[in-house]
């Protein structure tokens, strides 16, 4: 047996023994839900929850004051109920007072105490504390209240007790309840923080439906049952309904994807190239032959893929005045078939991007409203000849990828060449790439951007004047007047259907001037064991497993 192999194998071998030993008399055989995660999960801890791997975990272990429900619609957690003030700057939640922290060597005899108010207000500053240097500071950092010297004022979270806790904004946000149903806003116990330091990432204390049995780096995490979980499902049955949860981490796609054929995984999140072409036709329907094998789901995803230009030439090399005429960056936007290449690379898994930036899955979204481009050639060799290239004064560019999307880039490369413009393929390690990019050193460059939250915002904000990366999200340092005035205006917008509007008008001006070229709306396919229930897919591609059985 191989090494690694072999250690997920006894990996396995714990959870079973474990569960058998601890767990109650709900029957002899235990239900061990079992998934991989081919991406680096770095932390148990919510502050660092960041990427897809350290979100699907650290969502078994712990609560919000509010969560998603299955529509995308904010409900209750540990909040029961909550008020927001007339002006929208105040947010007073009322906590349940049935919720516990799981029972860890950190508590007073080792059993998990009571959460309460003061907890969310230790966790959310500790949230905005540069001394935690958490990747979501930035969800309170810009909206929560701020004092005289422009610091967060110590009253932005207030326990008014146990059981009521406050939130002042320095202005409304309108977002601002889907902001807190991401993990960095879970609650955490101080007790386990002060104790274990930094090492609280692998020494989890929160409130979910699992707690943290066991992890072996690289090769498996094991999640147990919580035995006082405060939710139950509709009959009264206490949840979770799965006695265990294991992560395995093997990061050859092939692999996990034998894995999950061999019956060793319940549950895989998307397929790459290679498996997408065994189980998936070309125009994206499932195969006879696995028709009944498992079950496949197919759903919008709130990721927006896409071509970005860095308007800003500060930190660029060798700037290329070509990418700051506004007819260069549509030409190259008519040159490509968005449909043509979704059908050759991605069996039609996703959209084309014949709209904004915002994605399908979103209620504001209207492409009759929002209209993007089209494949269109002829018209992309008028504008690429009306700002002075041709074939005798060809178009030169470098595009800046990870290898992960170099087929598609080649396609791309070819369609340009098609009208005239000569591309250059640079493929970088993702890090760097991303660092590049941050930084405004890449001209010309592929990304996405996968949603926070469900709410247009969240993907319009990337055109926002204020928020230029590094330290924020605007990537192209896109700057325009009018998509930022129709942007503060959209915030404080409380009614849906005007504030979408807003959200259209400001979508059709990233159309108008073009910062990126939107290749396609991703979308999710999951593919689960067919004795596995009550797994559903959703366009955020959370990971939930409270409610999932094992049959």
């Amino acid at each position: 047996m191989h090494f690694r192999t072999q250690r997920v194998f006894l990996s396995t071998l714990l959870v079973l023994l474990a569960a058998c030993s601890g767990a109650d008399n709900r029957g002899t055989e235990k239900k061990v839900f079992r998934y991989n995660q081919p991406e680096a999960l770095t932390s148990l801890d919510p502050a660092f929850a960041r990427n897809q791997a350290n979100i699907w975990a650290t969502t078994q272990l712990y609560n919000g004051l509010v969560e998603l429900n299955e529509n995308l619609e904010t409900g209750p957690a540990i909040a029961k109920s909550w008020d927001i003030s007339e002006d929208g700057r105040t947010y007073t939640f009322h906590l349940r007072n049935d919720v516990y922290f799981h029972d860890s060597k950190v508590f007073k005899d080792g059993k998990g105490r009571k959460v309460t108010a003061q907890d969310f207000a230790y966790s959310f500053r500790r949230i905005v504390d540069p001394a935690t240097a958490s990747t979501g500071a930035w969800v309170f950092n810009d909206k929560v209240l701020r004092n005289a010297v422009g610091g967060i004022s110590d009253t932005a979270f207030q326990a008014v007790n146990d059981s009521t806790f406050n939130i002042y904004l320095n202005q409304p946000f309108i977002a601002f309840m889907e902001i807190l149903t991401m993990p960095y806003a879970y609650v955490v116990p101080q007790e386990a923080v002060e104790k274990y330091g930094k090492d609280f990432r692998a020494h989890p204390v929160g409130t979910g439906p699992f707690q943290f049995e066991l992890w072996d780096e690289d090769n498996a995490i094991v999640l147990h049952r919580n035995p006082r979980y405060w939710k139950r499902d509709k009959l009264g049955q206490q949840l979770p309904y799965l006695d265990a949860v294991q992560i395995s981490f093997i990061t050859d796609n092939k692999s996990a994807f034998l894995t999950f054929m061999q019956g060793k995984l319940d549950f895989l999140s998307g397929i790459k190239e290679g498996s997408r072409d065994m189980i998936l036709n070309n125009d994206g329907t499932v195969q006879d032959d696995f028709k009944d094998k498992f079950t496949v789901q197919k759903v919008p995803y709130l990721n927006t893929e896409y071509i970005g230009f860095q308007l800003d030439p500060t930190n660029l090399q060798n700037p290329n005045p070509a990418l700051q005429d506004k007819r260069v960056r549509k030409a190259l936007n008519y040159a490509l078939n968005k449909k043509e290449m979704i059908a050759y690379f991605r069996n039609n898994i996703g959209i084309p991007g014949h709209s904004g930036m915002v994605p399908p899955s979103l209620p504001s979204y209207n492409d009759s409203l929002v209209r993007g481009y089209s494949y269109d050639p002829e018209r992309a060799v008028v504008l690429l000849q009306e700002a002075g290239y041709s074939a005798q004064h060809p178009l030169q560019l470098r595009l800046s990828t990870v290898q992960e999307d170099k087929e598609q880039a080649e396609y791309m490369q070819k369609k340009w060449a098609e009208v005239g413009v000569q591309v250059q393929i640079d493929i970088n390690q993702a890090p760097a790439h991303q660092e590049t990019v941050d930084n405004g050193r890449a001209p010309f460059f592929r990304k996405s951007w996968l949603g926070d939250y469900p709410d247009a915002e969240n993907y319009l904000a990337l055109f926002y004047s204020k928020n230029f990366s590094p330290a924020g999200p605007n990537k192209t340092h896109f700057k325009n007047a009018r998509f930022d005035s129709l942007y503060e205006q959209a915030k404080l917008e409380r009614d849906n259907q005007k504030r979408w509007r807003l959200y259209q008008q400001m979508d059709q001006i990233v159309v108008d001037e073009c910062p990126v070229i939107v290749l396609f709306y991703d979308e999710v396919i999951r593919l689960t064991q067919n004795n596995i229930k009550g797994l559903e897919a959703n366009p955020m591609n959370t990971l939930k497993l409270e409610h999932v059985r094992k049959e």
